[in-house]
């Protein structure tokens, strides 16, 4: 029973002896590769396996970790410029993720967006004839005053400077009514073009939306 107890721990001390041997003998290893395409190895990290990036290697060969080389100021900037364009390209797809979605729920089918679109061309139409009607309305006035001069004018007779004052403002009003109507009815062509392509785009939806369900 002695005997079988010294062997025992003799075994056992010859393992942790193995052990200690093991670790001592384990080294870290280092491996890098330089901007001429050629690798290196050292047992210590080095400047060069720094400023090139490095992959810590065990005593089989295998790659525990690499750790990325230093990037200088103007890399960091460029890569923190296309992370930000990345991350902003990500959330403007997820946007329209969210507007595709919100576009299929609050129109059940293609007549009910359409008259949605109706209802937004008629109140353009609206605002554009109030336009046209105050610009006839000033378009009258200006005439008015207009005349007035012309009748100063048969008479031979100088024109007032406050008439003159009149019809310079006048002319601004009717400038500006009439560049107000320019613009709406710009903006009534451009809503219209993107009427088309938003209803373009609720059919694609919904042809895909059948594809999936396979009916």
């Amino acid at each position: 029973m002695r005997r079988f107890v010294f062997i025992t721990s003799v075994v056992f001390s010859l393992g942790l002896v193995g052990v200690a041997f093991a670790q001592a003998t384990a080294k870290v290893h280092y491996r890098w590769v330089d901007t001429g395409g050629q690798t290196h190895f050292s047992d210590s990290l080095t400047d060069d396996a720094v400023r090139f990036g490095y992959d810590v290697i065990n005593n089989d060969g295998q790659v525990v970790t690499h750790v990325s080389r230093v990037m200088t100021p103007a890399e960091r900037a460029a890569a923190q410029k296309q992370a930000a364009a990345q991350a902003a390209q990500q959330s403007a797809i997820e946007a329209r993720k969210r507007e595709d979605l919100n576009l299929l729920n609050t129109y059940p089918d293609e007549d009910a967006l359409k008259q949605q679109q109706q209802e937004v061309l008629e109140s353009l139409d609206e605002q554009m004839s109030t336009t046209r009607v105050n610009l006839h309305t000033q378009d009258a006035a200006l005439t008015d005053l207009l005349n007035r001069a012309a009748d100063n004018e048969r008479a031979k007779q100088a024109i007032p400077k406050s008439l003159a004052d009149q019809i310079a403002a006048q002319r601004n009003v009717v400038a500006n009514e009439r560049e107000l109507l320019h613009r709406q009815q710009a903006n009534r062509e451009t809503v219209v073009q993107q009427q088309a392509q938003d209803l373009q785009h609720y059919r694609d939806l919904r042809a895909k939306e059948k594809d999936e369900r396979g009916y």
